[in-house]
């Protein structure tokens, strides 16, 4: 199989006040990476339980490659409330699944034939799941793209774990509100910008890329600075927004688009996806034919 794209890390049910949905940031990546026509996969773990069961099923009506290992830990869920921006807030349940994600021979055999992983601090909240991302990303091929998705959530991250991260990583997904707290974990001072602009050069990133909800986005690598406006749309949730935004800019860096090509089709489906509930939507068919032949 060529273009495997791997989203390493949590799985798990947002359970909003009126429903449920499938989640967690490195599955959002896969699936939405996966529609424009490249093999993503969600790895991860669940519980051997009704839960566990119901993602597996969604993840085959998702037509979404996986590689799931079931657990003796009950599955993840994460109790979601909307402010009147649709901005999420989330309560992460401890001790779960994703936490104690096993390194075993069949997720070797897939880090070996990776070419991108998007990953997360979240899931190295536990040294189980920290062990297991660590391992993955060093059996990988050389030439791969490793990408840190941050994504610092409540109080599971230290600077140890965010530092060893980003080492590991050769592209960096942050948001403004990550921004201010790497910049008081590092105590560094300067801008916004000057911060991108010392992760960058100080962990020598190929690039770094910075979402800042409504007041739009960047793109930084060594030789260029690429800046869009948020498109003005009606938000259902931000649920996922980010991971589709990462997403969808992989997808088109792969597929040999430059740089500014790539940032402008992720603003666009990051806007989509605002404007749908929950993390994984089906993109429109727009966007979905652009890489087809990609496979």
């Amino acid at each position: 199989m060529k273009n495997i794209v791997v989203g390493l890390g949590e799985i798990l049910w947002d359970v909003f006040p009126t429903r449920k949905v499938l989640g967690g940031a490195p599955a959002n990546f896969a699936y939405h990476i996966s529609q424009f026509g490249f093999n993503g996969y969600a790895v991860s773990a669940i519980g051997n339980d009704l839960l566990g069961k119901e993602i597996l099923t969604s993840l085959e009506k998702k037509k979404l490659n996986y590689l799931i290992e079931t657990t003796d830990y009950p599955t993840g869920t994460v109790q979601v409330t909307l402010c009147g921006a649709g901005i999420p807030h989330y309560e992460i349940c401890e001790g779960v699944a994703w936490d104690n994600i096993p390194f075993t021979q069949r997720i070797e055999n897939l880090a070996k034939s990776t070419k991108v992983v998007c990953f997360g601090s979240l899931a190295q909240r536990s040294e189980v799941s920290r062990t297991t991302i660590r391992k993955f990303i060093e059996a990988m091929p050389d030439d791969s793209i490793k990408i840190c998705d941050i994504n610092l959530r409540l109080d599971y991250y230290t600077k140890a774990i965010v530092d060893k991260s980003i080492k590991m990583s050769n592209m960096l997904k942050i948001n403004d509100e990550e921004v201010i707290k790497i910049t008081k974990l590092f105590d560094w001072n300067g801008s916004e910008e000057e911060i991108c602009r010392r992760l960058l050069r100080e962990y020598e990133l190929r690039m770094l890329i910075l979402t800042k909800g409504t007041e739009g986005s960047y793109v930084f690598t060594p030789d260029l600075t690429s800046f869009l406006p948020s498109p003005r749309v009606h938000v259902a949730d931000t649920v996922g927004a980010g991971d589709s935004f990462t997403a969808a800019f992989t997808a088109a860096y792969l597929n040999g688009q430059t740089v500014e090509e790539a940032h402008c089709l992720a603003a666009e489906v990051a806007a989509y996806v605002c404007q749908q509930h929950g993390a994984m939507p089906r993109l429109a068919d727009s966007f979905v034919e652009l890489f087809r032949d990609r496979g």
